[in-house]
């Protein structure tokens, strides 16, 4: 189980992230790309992942990681359910997601650290 509170830590450690407003829903972003959204209504996260990462995100337990419904989905948009998922396994879905977004100096930063 990850908490909001948690979830938003690990955003904002990336190097450069920022925390916004998004619809109704929190939106971190590096270099004003968003690279995932909280809904803290309903306590999910979504992750931006190229195809390979989603499926192998998925794979795992499709009930608590599984593609956004429709077309956002089939872009990679990918939903956590922070109440289901060990805390390893959303941490390296947040950081793969801002690595797909962040320019290539950035994310190998983070590459560096893992």
């Amino acid at each position: 189980m990850v908490t909001p509170a948690e979830a938003i830590a690990w955003a904002l450690e990336l190097p450069e992230a920022e925390q916004q407003p998004h619809v109704n829903k929190t939106s971190f972003r590096v270099r004003k790309r968003i690279f995932a959204t909280l809904d803290m209504v309903t306590q999910h996260l979504v992750v931006k992942l190229n195809e390979v990462d989603q499926s192998i995100f998925t794979a795992g337990n499709a009930t608590v990681i599984y593609p956004v419904a429709g077309a956002w989905g089939k872009k990679g948009w990918t939903q956590i359910e922070l109440s289901k998922v060990r805390k390893s396994i959303c941490h390296d879905a947040l950081q793969t997601s801002y690595c797909l977004v962040a320019p290539q100096k950035l994310a190998q930063q983070v590459r560096q650290i893992e």
